[in-house]
């Protein structure tokens, strides 16, 4: 089974969604905005990602700036997602021991069966 961490209202979020559906797989949808992840989620995600946390935020966003998070250490940037879902890029989708970012969102086909 297929998570999405998935934001409604991301045009990517929604296109990635759709490939999945489209493939029939199973898939939980975690709307992470309204449940934000804990910090130890988002080490995990970040273990399958095989990403930095700065490589899984959304570093455009104004909470970003406003947060002082340029040159911020790991731990501070994990915090800050947990504080901060918006600060989380997406969508990610993560099955078994794998995880993609949906930008773009064919990145999930490699997830799919």
């Amino acid at each position: 089974m297929l998570t999405i961490y998935h934001n409604p209202r991301c045009s990517k979020s929604r296109q990635t969604l759709a490939l999945i559906e489209d493939a029939k797989a199973e898939v939980n949808i975690v709307e992470y905005l309204k449940t934000p992840l804990t910090e130890l989620q988002i080490k995990e995600l970040m273990a399958l990602l095989s990403v930095s946390a700065i490589d899984m935020m959304r570093t455009k966003e104004a909470e970003f700036k406003e947060q002082n998070l340029k040159g911020a250490d790991e731990a501070t940037l994990i915090a800050a997602m947990a504080a901060t879902p918006k600060l989380i890029e997406r969508p990610i989708v993560a099955a078994n021991d794998k995880a993609v970012i949906g930008r773009p969102p064919e990145n999930v086909l490699a997830l799919l069966p």
